[in-house]
């Protein structure tokens, strides 16, 4: 497999995770150990592009797959020192403690990408068009899209507002949007 661009070849239990193999054996522990269930998002990683939960993926079956870790995300970004995400996290205090933020940075990394192939999610008013990109996204769309990551200390509006600038989105939040997140999470 290739992780963050270098390749790596190990003899691993084929019942060990992919987040596993990531912080117990190449000590890359950007990615969290949240839940091991699937549930919190901490754990997110890209692979081929697309955002996976990896304490539910076993390391095996990423043969020959292509893993970016937050360790690899600014290497993404074109030259630049940060990738437009982690830019955008920074300046809209998307961050408390930090614990959630690398999941969150590469789901929000993923989701972009989804929107920007015009992927739906469950708020979409035409889930047959899907959006037109990332950029027709609205703080209700990123809600959705990034409610599978959980940040215990609720700094959802930064995050909300941090993938809006990285995908080019403008537009004030409603206020029921608002209380939405104040109450329930990135939803």
């Amino acid at each position: 497999m290739r992780i963050n661009g270098t390749p790596h070849s190990m003899t691993i239990d084929n019942r060990t995770t992919l987040l596993d193999v990531l912080r117990e054996r190449l000590g890359l522990t950007g990615s969290k150990k949240g839940c091991d269930h699937g549930q919190c998002g901490a754990c997110t990683v890209l692979l081929d592009g697309e955002r996976v939960n990896s304490c539910l993926m076993f390391a095996v079956t990423a043969e020959d797959r292509e893993i970016v870790s937050i360790e690899g995300v600014a290497d993404l970004a074109d030259g630049a020192a940060l990738h437009p995400v982690q830019r955008a996290f920074l300046d809209h205090d998307g961050l408390q403690c930090g614990y959630c933020t690398p999941g969150q940075i590469c789901s929000a990394i993923g989701a972009l990408g989804e929107a920007g192939r015009g992927w739906p999610s469950h708020v979409t008013e035409d889930t047959a068009a899907g959006v037109a990109d990332a950029s027709a996204l609205d703080a209700r769309e990123v809600r959705e899209r990034m409610s599978g990551n959980l940040c215990r200390c609720g700094a959802y509006n930064g995050i909300v507002e941090a993938v809006l600038e990285a995908a080019g989105a403008q537009g004030p939040q409603d206020t029921a949007t608002a209380a939405t997140s104040a109450a329930g999470g990135a939803r």
